[in-house]
């Protein structure tokens, strides 16, 4: 029996740390890691390829502490090391439940990890394999979301989805207002005029620039990753209309 067709061949999923965290306020929750893992998996056997940029922001942020006075560059360097082990545990979570995964670095740590090489990872992604990008660009003041929009433009995804805590993009936030509205659509201009809290400026600039259409939903609805691929209208896209 032939799979229906999709509307995407292969996406860039960028996952926030927090993400991981469940309910446990710190670290990785197991119940919600494999959650995300069987969601991903069941996505990916409808036929679409799948990377995946991780943050780190469940364990450190680099951000944070260079306001009290920590160097920066150290800060951030920390941050990308805190994304390695959320990229290790979702190797673990992904095999665990049958799926092949494979970490690719933008730091050398050879013990534990791939150097990201692009022409790897793309063929990793054609192996079926889910590729999991960690140490964000590899450079400090870039956050992952930068780097998910560098990553999802070289390996040609169709779409950069960025999974939240909310149903998309609202004009206020929706947890401090409950009539706030939510928008279907939008434009990158009008993300960056209006400052909207989608990805930070430059990851929407580069998404703008090189026609990436980026589709935010909401992690904590089940099924909500099946559909997207699926074709579904959930959540906001952004795009260039």
């Amino acid at each position: 029996m032939n799979k229906p067709a999709l509307p995407y061949s292969r996406i860039l999923l960028k996952l926030s740390g927090e993400a991981l965290m469940g309910n446990a306020g710190y670290g990785i929750e197991p119940k919600t890691l494999r959650r995300i893992t069987e969601e991903i998996l069941e996505a990916q056997s409808l036929g679409v390829e799948i990377g995946i940029v991780v943050g780190g922001g469940n364990i450190f942020r680099g951000a944070g502490l260079s306001e009290a006075g920590m160097d920066r560059v150290t800060g951030d360097h920390m941050g990308m090391l805190a994304t390695m082990i959320n990229a290790l545990a979702l190797q673990d979570g992904i095999e665990r439940i049958g799926g092949h995964a494979r970490v690719m670095s933008a730091l050398q740590i050879h013990q534990i990890s791939e150097d990201y090489i692009r022409r790897r990872a793309v063929r990793h992604l054609e192996k079926g394999r889910v590729a999991i990008f960690s140490a964000g660009t590899g450079n400090p003041f870039f956050t992952t979301d930068t780097a998910a929009a560098l990553r999802a433009i070289e390996i040609n995804a169709d779409m950069l989805v960025k999974a939240t805590k909310v149903g998309g993009v609202f004009a206020a936030d929706p947890v401090k207002d409950k009539n706030a509205k939510r928008y279907a659509e939008l434009t990158y201009d009008k993300v960056l005029a209006d400052k909207l809290q989608v990805m930070d400026a430059t990851a929407i600039v580069m998404c703008r620039d090189n026609n990436l259409p980026i589709r935010v939903f909401d992690l904590n609805n089940p099924g909500a990753l099946v559909q997207l691929v699926g074709g579904a209208n959930i959540g906001t896209l952004v795009n260039g209309d």
